[in-house]
């Protein structure tokens, strides 16, 4: 009885741990590889670094992307795409 009342404060700090940082993360893991594998030709993206640009092709072999920005076209990683920052420049500003 003693032990298992030693050993209550470790797994009640394990589960809190589980619930509000692994839990969230495995989740937003889940969300950025369902994004990626939703991009599609055409897309405004904005990357990680902050680069603004529209997707010109996709390549399934190693999982990468052509990115025409002002620049010019840029081969860029599909994990370099920020989800968050796509997702509010593709979402409609509200009218007030």
């Amino acid at each position: 009885m003693e032990n298992l009342q030693s050993l209550l404060p470790l797994i009640l700090i394990f589960v809190v741990a589980y619930f509000f940082m692994i839990r969230p993360q495995i989740k937003r893991q889940k969300d950025e590889k369902k994004f990626a594998s939703e991009l599609k030709k055409g897309d405004k993206i904005i990357t990680k670094s902050g680069l603004h640009g529209k997707i010109v092709e996709l390549n399934d072999k190693d999982f990468s992307c052509v990115i025409e920005t002002m620049a010019g076209r840029l081969k860029f990683d599909r994990s370099a795409i920020s989800m968050e920052m796509s997702k509010k420049l593709n979402t409609p500003a509200e009218k007030k």
